[in-house]
């Protein structure tokens, strides 16, 4: 595994946060290193009344749920999924995004919201399958800029956002999966669900784009950036065992 992690300061102020450059860098086991300001990091599960939080960020398509799933079996640790199954405007929006973008995104605004406010009532460690942080920042942003919520609409959502930021915790890590357009069309495809089917390539295309535009100034958590398109961990042994050391050096083994 070759991957980066990025160490952000904690706030509030979610990915439009610039970040700390110009500082040193410190190694991490495996080839990982720091980008900005030395530091420690640890999760561990091990400690009873200890609570941590790990999301998992990526295009679709680009392996979040695979990711929770594994750390699930692989660590024990408790996944929370994103509940695209519930939206009720999803089908809606794939088939007309103007009239039912604004809709889609407050329903997944609110209910990973409340995800969010959730997470802290067990102990151990949580994953959670796409942060709130993206919601807004990608996935409306994209809507907003291409004309399919309007500006008064995008002013609404954006209120609403701010205002439950202030309420949120940050994640103790946020595990970045990179992945190219033609590989997550082609796992769209082959997970076979049929609101994505139709999903444009000129959509994905933007939403890779704004993801690492974000992922760059994301500052709330350390970033373990994963190629997900040519490391895998699920079939190819020398990759599983590489994420499974280093992960177990970052989590404490759990």
């Amino acid at each position: 595994m070759s991957g980066v992690i990025h160490h952000g300061r904690r706030g509030v102020n979610g990915g439009d946060a610039e970040g700390e450059g110009g500082q040193g860098e410190a190694s991490l086991p495996g080839g990982l290193q720091w980008i900005g300001a030395s530091a420690t990091f640890g999760l561990g599960g091990g400690e009873t009344g200890v609570q941590k939080f790990i999301a998992v960020a990526g295009n679709i398509g680009a392996g979040k749920s695979s990711l929770v799933e594994f750390l699930e079996s692989r660590h024990g640790m408790r996944a929370i999924y994103e509940p695209y199954v519930g939206n009720p405007y999803l089908d809606d929006f794939y088939a007309d995004m103007k009239g039912y973008a604004f809709q889609s995104q407050l329903y997944f605004l609110t209910h990973k919201f409340r995800l969010h406010l959730g997470l802290g009532q067990e102990d151990g460690t949580i994953v959670l399958d796409r942060t709130i942080y993206e919601d807004a920042e990608i996935f409306a942003r994209n809507l907003h800029h291409t004309g399919l919520i309007s500006a008064r609409d995008f002013g609404l959502y954006t209120e609403l956002y701010d205002s439950m930021k202030l309420a949120l915790r940050p994640p103790d890590l946020l595990i970045y999966l990179k992945c190219s357009v033609k590989a997550v069309r082609r796992r769209i495809k082959q997970r076979g669900r049929p609101s994505e089917q139709n999903i444009p390539i000129a959509y994905l295309k933007r939403l890779n784009q704004l993801y690492e535009e974000w992922i760059g100034g994301f500052t709330l958590c350390p970033v373990l950036v994963w190629d997900s398109e040519r490391q895998d961990y699920l079939t190819d042994m020398v990759d599983w065992m590489d994420f499974r050391r280093q992960l177990d050096e970052l989590i404490g083994g759990s």
